[in-house]
């Protein structure tokens, strides 16, 4: 088995918007994209609302180690985001990580 270090990451990200917030939550988020996809180490980061409830917003993300995540929650945007933007735009949110199981 890999070691942690080189284990790909995959990371949900669930937001809950405010009511009346879930388009500016969403155009919040898009935000991240561009940035994010030209990090190093990202293989995938796309943004889903749920069917059943449109306010719950979720990033799926799939990382080359745990290293270059830890490197995207330190960049500024990241930062800002989660303190700044979330705050004033989603009720409740978590992240989750998880490693790929392989065959």
């Amino acid at each position: 088995m890999a070691t942690k270090n080189t284990t790909q990451v995959v990371c949900i990200a669930e937001f809950r918007a405010l009511p009346g917030k879930t388009e500016e939550l969403i155009a919040a988020l898009h935000s991240l994209m561009a940035p994010t996809h030209r990090e190093p180490g990202c293989i995938r980061y796309e943004l889903n609302q749920q069917k059943d409830d449109e306010r719950r917003i979720t990033f799926i993300e799939k990382w080359k180690d745990t290293q270059t995540f830890e490197e995207h929650c330190r960049m500024p945007y990241i930062q800002h985001y989660f303190d700044v933007v979330r705050p004033r735009l989603a009720e409740e949110f978590s992240v989750k990580l998880l490693e790929e199981i392989l065959p």
